[in-house]
């Protein structure tokens, strides 16, 4: 029995522990946000949040998740930074073909929880874990920038 917290639900569900994370998230918890893109860790797309610190899920083993918070792309409308993102993207209309948003969804919302004021090299960093063919990267750049800003004065909002 794996026991976790899937974005806002504690769950408790039987797994292969040596199973990785990826299958665990889409076949155990009908989370389809969690993307399989190259299933070695290398381009992004089935990125979530452990405990706030982003993680490849294709690589990842179940058991490493027992007891923790996994935030998955699915779980950022119910999250203050998660929607800030989210809104930023829709309107600088920074997904394409949509397949690798997810896991950049869920890395840009790690980013601004732990830097809120991540600078260009921060942010570019962060961007670089991830494969976008579609050339949508100057869009997700200002996306990213307008999070920032609206993350800014929501926080200064009384």
């Amino acid at each position: 029995m794996i026991h976790l917290q899937h974005n806002q639900s504690d769950i408790s569900l039987s797994a292969d522990p040596q199973g990785d994370l990826l299958h665990f998230l889409r076949e155990k918890c009908a989370d389809a946000s969690v993307r399989f893109g190259c299933g070695s860790g290398h381009c992004g797309a089935c990125t979530v949040l452990i405990d706030g610190q982003a993680q490849n899920a294709c690589s990842t083993p179940v058991w490493s998740g027992e007891g923790r918070h996994i935030q998955t792309a699915q779980g950022l409308p119910e999250d203050e930074v998660g929607r800030i993102v989210l809104a930023a993207f829709v309107e600088e209309q920074a997904a394409q073909c949509g397949y690798c948003i997810s896991g950049i969804l869920v890395r840009i919302t790690g980013l601004l929880k732990q830097h809120p004021d991540a600078d260009e090299a921060q942010i570019k960093e962060t961007l670089s874990r991830h494969l976008c063919r579609c050339g949508a990267h100057a869009r997700i750049l200002r996306a990213v920038y307008l999070a920032q800003k609206n993350l800014q004065n929501a926080n200064t909002l009384p």
